[in-house]
């Protein structure tokens, strides 16, 4: 924790933007206000509503995860601390415009796109990403108009077995009752209510010793009620390498524990939904429908074995040679998010990250330069890993490091900051939204939530957000 005090040379006119403002932006303003009691913290967001991951990316059956938000409204009511939605880096305003304005400019605005497998048939319609389907059923505007289709299929695939990929597969399998006494966008519920699917595949590259999800997330999805869970006991056999994993790895022994309890106790729930584990199963590509041109039908899978990866005790998965087709109508690729990068912003795109050193942002890993006033947290700085509390580490090692430099700024010249950027705003009649505005659309979606026995009813279109103000 970072208690520690800027001097009070430095703390006259100290101006942050914090750019993003879910977990990553709102830990760091927090951080930044407790360290700095000088500071002047600006968070951006190019949606009008706050708290970024919290809202559009915790599954609605989750709602003990969202209590954060409280912790965060009382940072954004902090005199110091200003909230401004609707402002897109990029497209409102530029990262150059925004360094010319502030002092320190800290970028926490996640990863708003995804990985691609780049196999044949990817575009095929019913391929969609995880993201996609989250962002659908938590009412996030981008994709509330989303085309998914549940009804013309009884199967689903699902690629990945992280918690993403469980949460995805537990909203289809879960009975849409218990989902309307949830904040599940109206949309996403009539059209679960509707849903033909009976049958979800959870298909993974390596085995179950290996696979990505918690023991609390698979806990929760193998409770659901009247839920046939199907795992091989072929894929339950344990090598040496197995061993080693689950001897390091605490919780990799608890997720292979409670898989082994559900393999024994397969096929014996006369429910009507299934859940199937496959493991050992990597996508070669995806197969047109023979019914219905342009949608997928089914995928095309290499099976797949592990091999040790040198000293790492890391065993990765290649291919076999042999292969199999599963049917479906709906893939959801849970195969990880990445960020988009910004015109002047130094970009690893293999790894999707900015380059950074404990924060600071650099050229290129090779560089030893950091850029002047730049930061970078969360998924941003380390890749889309980690849970919601991460991103409080992340953000007191990136306080830290502006910490350390601040002395380097030269706040003798005087910088805008908040004064400047509403008059860029104005100059440019950005239409932005302030923390006061967010709580008439929150005061709204609880009123109608609390008609219809939901804690809240989202606005999930633009038009609905932005004519709050």
């Amino acid at each position: 924790m970072i208690a520690r005090k800027f001097t009070s040379a430095t703390s006259q006119s100290l101006r942050v933007c914090v750019v993003g403002s879910g977990p990553a932006g709102f830990y760091t303003a927090e951080k930044m206000l407790k360290a700095h009691e000088g500071a002047e913290v600006d968070i951006i967001d190019r949606l009008p509503t706050p708290f970024g991951l919290v809202r559009s990316g915790v599954a609605p059956d989750h709602p003990e995860t969202k209590i954060v938000i409280n912790q965060f409204s009382r940072v954004a009511h902090n005199e110091r601390c200003s909230f401004f939605g609707n402002v897109s880096l990029g497209s409102s305003i530029s990262l150059s415009e925004l360094r010319q304005i502030y002092h320190v400019v800290v970028l926490a605005y996640g990863a708003e796109s995804d990985r691609v497998l780049g196999i044949k048939g990817e575009e095929l319609k019913g391929v969609h990403s995880a993201r996609e389907f989250v962002w659908w059923y938590n009412g996030h505007p981008d994709f509330s108009n989303m085309t998914l289709d549940l009804k013309n299929t009884d199967t689903a695939i699902v690629l990945g077995q992280g918690n993403v990929a469980l949460d995805v597969a537990r909203i289809l399998l879960r009975s849409p009752t218990e989902l309307a006494t949830t904040d599940i966008a109206s949309h996403a519920l009539d059209a679960l209510r509707e849903s033909s699917i009976r049958k979800v595949y959870l298909v993974g590259r390596r085995g179950p010793v290996q696979a990505a999800c918690t023991a609390k997330e698979l806990r929760e999805i193998l409770a659901i009620k009247d839920l046939n869970i199907n795992i091989k006991e072929a894929d339950l056999v344990k090598t040496s390498a197995d061993e080693e994993e689950m001897k390091n790895n605490r919780i990799r022994k608890r997720v292979f524990e409670l898989l082994s309890k559900a393999s024994s106790t397969s096929g014996q729930t006369s429910g009507q939904r299934e859940l199937d584990f496959t493991f050992f199963r990597k996508p070669d590509k995806f197969l047109e429908s023979d019914h219905r041109n342009g949608y997928v039908g089914g995928v095309h899978f290499e099976k797949t074995t592990l091999k040790g990866n040198g000293d790492s005790g890391y065993q990765i998965a290649t291919g076999t040679g042999e292969y199999e087709d599963i049917k479906c109508g709906l893939v959801l690729k849970s195969i990880g998010y990445k960020s988009i990068p910004v015109d002047g912003l130094p970009f690893d795109h293999s790894k999707g990250v900015v380059p950074n050193i404990k924060g600071r942002v650099i050229s290129s890993y090779d560089a030893s330069e950091a850029e002047d006033g730049l930061y970078v947290c969360g998924w941003l700085k380390r890749g889309p890993t980690g849970i919601i509390a991460t991103n409080l580490y992340d953000a007191e090692e990136t306080v830290a490091s502006i910490y350390e430099d601040v002395s380097k700024i030269e706040l003798t010249s005087r910088k805008p900051g908040r004064e400047g950027l509403l008059e860029l705003l104005e100059s440019k009649k950005i239409k932005f939204f302030t923390f006061d505005d967010w709580k008439k659309i929150d005061f709204e979606e609880k009123r109608v939530g609390s008609l219809k026995g939901k804690p809240r009813e989202k606005l999930t279109t633009w038009k609905d957000l932005l004519q709050v103000k």
